[in-house]
């Protein structure tokens, strides 16, 4: 009480005491800011994370292009590769037929 009188006689007015509804928001609200700067915290672990792994594939894609490269000239019907220099020999022939009459 003497403090009050004390305060009271400088000018100032007590603080006037919180209800239990303005207590408990401050509680809610100060977990509630706890809880929003750990999942900031965890967002941040994430985003360092994909960066992480996106970097580290990165890292692979020549060797991905090299094993593509190699998949695609394996899959190759050796067939047609024989087809292939077939017809080319078979017009070489001609070419050579057709100088060979202009003679």
């Amino acid at each position: 009480m003497s403090t009050n009188r004390a305060s009271a006689a400088n000018g100032a007015q007590p603080a006037p005491e919180k209800t239990y509804f303005e207590q408990q928001r401050e509680i809610l609200v100060g977990e509630i800011a706890q809880s929003l700067e750990l999942v900031l915290q965890n967002m941040n672990k994430l985003n360092r994370s994909l960066e992480e792994v996106t970097q580290v594939g990165a890292e692979f894609a020549p060797v991905e292009s090299l094993w593509s490269h190699f998949e695609n000239v394996m899959a190759k019907d050796p067939n047609e590769n024989q087809e292939g220099a077939q017809e080319g020999q078979t017009e070489h022939e001609e070419a050579t037929e057709v100088t060979e009459h202009q003679k």
